[in-house]
């Protein structure tokens, strides 16, 4: 197998298909040879578990799982790089790959199709425009998946991780954090990709919980008021929440006060115990 980490070897192999890299699919493949491997193991693959991975590029990630894992298959949307991909996984039996976007495809019937009742966890090294869509897809899909190990821009993970309630967090974090449990693990330079990017990445893992941290009587409303109270960043929740959900800020008002919160509260320091404890208060009160 050629060493896809080298410049010269992937520009030649680039070369051989006419492969142009394209910017609207934010395509930038990893030459640092220490990475993929350390995504790899980071991932959680062994010879009990099944890989899903995102993006598989030239390969270079994907031939580290599948020293690894039992299966792989790899989902890849750029149609110019299956043939590319069907010489540098030669190699290797235990690899699919798909041609197909990961945000239309059914995952639970993937997996109940191609795994075998076999442990599954999810691998990507993500284009920046995709991170959040794909990520919350996961998780929103509660698909049967015991990780996903993805790398984002370092920005990004800085606000995934985040605790909830601290300054860094956002409506993402609340959300991420609501179905996962979610660490950064290691930061990968820009020099790390061909093309280098403008800015750093990390890596980072998302632990599926079994259950949600909280108690939610309506999920859909849960997540509708964490979207309305982080929309106005520089104003408090009250007035966030009522342009935001369209209700009178004195029943806002209200709800925060029946929630224990003090007036002038502002989302980035809501806990998540404070933010569903909320969003009940506002169902009971204002709708």
């Amino acid at each position: 197998m050629e060493n896809l980490s080298n410049i010269g070897v992937i520009r030649d192999l680039l070369a051989r298909h006419g492969f142009r890299f394209s910017k609207a699919l934010g395509q930038n493949f990893l030459v640092n040879p220490t990475v993929c491997p350390r995504m790899a193991e980071a991932c959680g693959a062994d010879e009990n578990t099944g890989v899903i991975e995102i993006g598989a590029g030239i390969g270079v990630l994907t031939a580290e799982l599948a020293k690894r894992a039992k299966k792989v298959v790899s989902l890849e949307l750029d149609t110019r790089l299956i043939p590319v991909l069907a010489g540098t996984l030669e190699d290797f039996d235990n690899v699919e790959v798909l041609n197909a976007d990961v945000l239309k495809t059914d995952l639970r019937e993937l997996i109940a199709s191609r795994f075998n009742g076999m442990r599954v966890v999810v691998c990507a090294n993500l284009p920046y425009y995709i991170t959040s869509p794909v990520i919350m897809y996961l998780l929103e899909s509660r698909i049967p998946i015991d990780a996903v190990t993805v790398m984002v821009q370092k920005e990004a993970a800085a606000r995934l991780c985040a605790p909830v309630g601290s300054r860094d967090a956002g409506a993402v974090t609340v959300a991420v954090n609501y179905y996962a449990d979610a660490k950064k693990l290691f930061d990968v330079s820009a020099g790390s990709f061909m093309p280098a990017p403008k800015v750093d990445s990390s890596v980072i893992r998302l632990d599926i919980r079994p259950d949600p941290p909280v108690k939610i009587t309506d999920e859909k409303f849960f997540f509708r008021v964490v979207k309305a109270a982080f929309g106005q960043r520089r104003k408090t929740a009250s007035n966030s929440l009522s342009a935001g959900l369209g209700i009178p800020k004195d029943k806002i008002n209200a709800a925060i006060a029946g929630a224990g919160l003090p007036a002038s509260v502002r989302a980035e320091s809501l806990k998540m115990e404070d933010l569903a404890r909320l969003s009940e208060c506002i169902a009971a009160k204002c709708i």
